[in-house]
């Protein structure tokens, strides 16, 4: 009996150990069958957050590199800014394959004097890991106690202060014109879906009247 219970334990430590040095491969795995089908094509639905069309886009309160920005503009390509509000890059994985397949187009985006840059509510430490596992160079700003997605009215309100989830907003992509105006919004009800980068940047260079 004495040896049966040395081997079961011997199998869990076994287990035990490959589980951890597999962990990485085995979460990637997962993340990529959880978000296999999440990109589409266009903003189908008539989910509708934040600042009106024609509207002055408000300003920020966030946190890039250590230091406060409140304008959107420091970011801006000659032609027109597309801001990305993503829920979390440390744990929701759809927000992550979105940011990675944005860096994919960012060439694109530039190429077409396109601003990019995105949000979320997670510290800057947790962004930065991100940042460096996965090679983006798109700004990614940390907002500060929901003050910018709050301002903006795209702050979840599912969620109250003490929740993990607190803070974050309702993901999705807002076009800004050279001067400051909203001119076009992708957002979808369903946090699961995101608009595919590719038709994205083309709904974004129409908004903006780029040919």
């Amino acid at each position: 009996m004495k040896k049966i219970l040395l081997l079961l334990l011997a199998a869990l430590l076994v287990t035990a150990a490959l589980a951890y040095l597999w962990r990485e491969p085995l979460k990637a795995a997962a993340y990529a069958r959880l978000t296999q089908d999440m990109f589409v094509a266009q903003d189908t639905d008539a989910f509708d957050p934040g600042p009106a069309l024609g509207s002055r886009f408000p300003g920020l309160r966030a946190s890039y590199r250590g230091r406060e920005v409140t304008l959107i503009e420091e970011f801006a390509g000659e032609r027109g800014t597309v801001f990305v509000a993503s829920r979390s890059l440390d744990w929701c994985p759809y927000c992550m394959r979105q940011m990675i397949q944005l860096q994919e187009y960012s060439a694109e985006f530039t190429a077409a004097g396109i601003g990019l840059v995105g949000i979320t509510y997670d510290s800057p430490e947790l962004q930065q890991a991100f940042i460096d596992k996965f090679g983006i160079t798109i700004p990614v700003l940390s907002d500060i106690n929901g003050l910018s997605f709050r301002t903006l009215g795209i702050l979840n309100d599912e969620y109250r202060q003490g929740d993990r989830q607190y803070g974050i907003p309702y993901p999705g992509m807002i076009v800004i014109n050279p001067a400051g105006e909203v001119v076009g919004k992708l957002f979808l009800e369903a946090y699961s879906s995101r608009v595919d980068s590719a038709a994205a940047l083309a709904f974004a260079k129409k908004a903006l009247g780029i040919n």
